[in-house]
């Protein structure tokens, strides 16, 4: 095999089973720090194996068998040496079962066991959301921190810091039982939401699906009111995913046609479940609007009044950035683009990150262009493109700019 198809079969089983393997030796060793070294040394493994070798027919038994050796030869070594000689994998680890042999209950079971475990109120709160996100989603450093506003180097701290006190508290990796498992939920909803909002960023989409998965079977194992509303509210953003193909289409101007009716059906449905549950929180409100926008398949319109209302119970619920940035937009709306600035300044005085989150400047853009003050919506649209990820974006941010 060819260096390059190593590459992509590699890449192949990273997506697929990286986070499972490494919650699957994490749960064994109580040490994500290790789980995560032995599992990258695997892949540098099958990179320099697969090509003389071939692919085997199970990759990640292969890579599982590996990983394990590896954790061992750390365990042996008090001067923690190296994973042992390539000469040593021996040939026929590919004839190792697959992961969903080896254990096919515990192996999706002990994932949500580490997303849990890393909401132990031993660990800091502050570094619960973003463990998961890197240790149990496989997610990096930088992606993790451009969900909570604040630098890679800090965030590569935080998350170590974490990870080593796992490490010596021995934190047991076990489901918490049902009388402790409410305070824990708002952590792994938050990583699971975290999740969905990375990966509807560019390169990491097949993730997306995977959030609606998570978000899926924790409502279906909990029961709880938020989990179905943030299982709602993916499924119905997930249902436009496919809206604009290669190019950037607000929201407003996509076909409703062109939207996923099936899902969208299916994230109504679990809303309604949420709703029953007599309680409402930050993401039943998302969800909800979401629900407006999907409305449209029907109605040909759209509900701003709903939306505002709705915006004002969120940011009452859940003051954030993210919230506030939404509710100024819908305000422009409704009230005018005058109505919308203001609510952004008061965003500006009250979240000093606001000047390096993108949809601020992509918001302030518009309401500036509505406005009629083209050479500030110049500015903010050249800002909100100079901060945009994703290269359709930038591009419709740059056309888009008076």
């Amino acid at each position: 095999m060819t260096r390059s198809g190593a590459w992509a079969a590699a890449e192949h089983a990273a997506r697929a089973s990286r986070a499972r393997l490494v919650a699957l030796l994490a749960s064994n060793s109580g040490d994500l720090a290790l789980a995560e070294d032995a599992v990258a040394a695997a892949f540098e493994q099958a990179l320099v194996v697969w090509p003389e070798r071939g692919v085997p027919a199970n990759p990640d038994g292969w890579l599982l068998t590996v990983a394990r050796n590896r954790q061992r030869d750390v365990w042996k070594s008090a001067a923690h040496r190296t994973a042992a000689p390539l000469e040593q994998v021996p040939d026929n680890v590919g004839s190792v079962a697959t992961l969903d042999e080896v254990d096919p209950d515990a192996i999706p079971d002990r994932r949500l066991a580490l997303l849990f475990v890393c909401a132990h109120p031993a660990i800091a709160e502050s570094a619960r959301t973003p463990l998961m996100l890197q240790a149990v989603l496989g997610f990096d450093a930088a992606q993790v921190a451009s969900v909570f506003a604040v630098s890679s180097s800090a965030m590569a701290g935080r998350l170590v810091r974490a990870k080593r006190r796992i490490r010596d508290a021995r934190i047991p990796f076990v489901v918490p039982d049902r009388t402790v498992m409410p305070e824990r939920l708002p952590a792994v909803l938050e990583a699971v939401y975290g999740c969905f909002t990375i990966a509807r960023g560019p390169g990491v989409t097949p993730m997306a699906s995977e959030s609606l998965y998570l978000a899926t079977v924790l409502a279906e194992s909990v029961d709880e009111p938020e989990a179905w509303g943030l299982a709602s509210l993916i499924a119905l953003s997930l249902s436009r995913a496919g809206a604009t193909g290669a190019d950037f289409v607000p929201l407003d101007e996509q076909d409703p046609a062109s939207w996923d009716a099936e899902l969208a059906e299916r994230g109504e449905r679990m809303l309604r479940r949420a709703s029953a549950g007599g309680r409402i929180g930050r993401f039943q409100l998302e969800a909800a609007m979401q629900a407006v926008h999907a409305a449209r398949r029907h109605t040909g319109v759209t509900d701003w009044p709903a939306l505002d209302t709705l915006s004002r119970a969120l940011v009452h619920t859940a003051p954030t950035l993210g919230s506030r940035v939404a509710r100024a937009a819908i305000a422009g709306r409704v009230d005018g683009p005058e109505a919308g600035l203001d609510v952004l300044d008061a965003v500006a005085r009250d979240h000093p990150a606001a000047t390096s989150y993108q949809p601020f400047h992509a918001v302030r853009a518009d309401l500036l262009a509505r406005a009629g003050r083209t050479a500030d919506a110049r500015a903010a649209f050249d800002r909100a493109a100079e901060l945009a990820t994703d290269d359709a974006v930038r591009a419709w941010l740059r056309n888009r700019s008076p």
